[in-house]
């Protein structure tokens, strides 16, 4: 179960080396989860006003292999590696042309408004075990 989502990088992603940044890649892949979530049928927005929680990353472990530069067209895939109560872990890359930039193991647990940790939504259970 791999999703890809592409991303242009623009001037504002840039330092003054003219690559990316380091810490955009963890909003690359930010987009690249969101948008795995929407591809599964699922809308934050609405599993949050049911009470079904929300995601917050718990840890990141990541490797930076190669720079992005800007305008640069870039892939992120997102791909489920496993689940348990109310964890979830993925693996993200981030791409160019083929040759990958950077790679993390993402872990995210569901969360109540509380911020307590509660049961991962079932519809999202259901779409990752099938």
């Amino acid at each position: 179960m791999t999703h890809t989502h592409q991303i242009r990088v623009y001037y504002e992603d840039t330092d003054l080396a003219g690559i990316v940044y380091y810490a955009n890649y963890l909003k690359f892949i930010e987009r690249g989860r969101s948008e795995w979530v929407r591809t599964l049928g699922l809308d934050q927005g609405a599993m949050r006003a049911a009470g079904e929680g929300v995601f917050a990353v718990r840890r990141v472990v990541a490797d930076y292999l190669a720079p992005a530069k800007f305008d640069d067209l870039l892939e992120v895939r997102t791909r489920y590696l496993s689940h348990r109560s109310a964890r979830l872990v993925l693996a993200q890359s981030v791409t160019r042309a083929g040759q990958t930039l950077f790679e993390a193991e993402v872990t995210l647990v569901c969360i109540s408004e509380a911020g307590r940790p509660q049961p991962l939504p079932r519809a999202l259970v259901e779409k990752i075990s099938a």
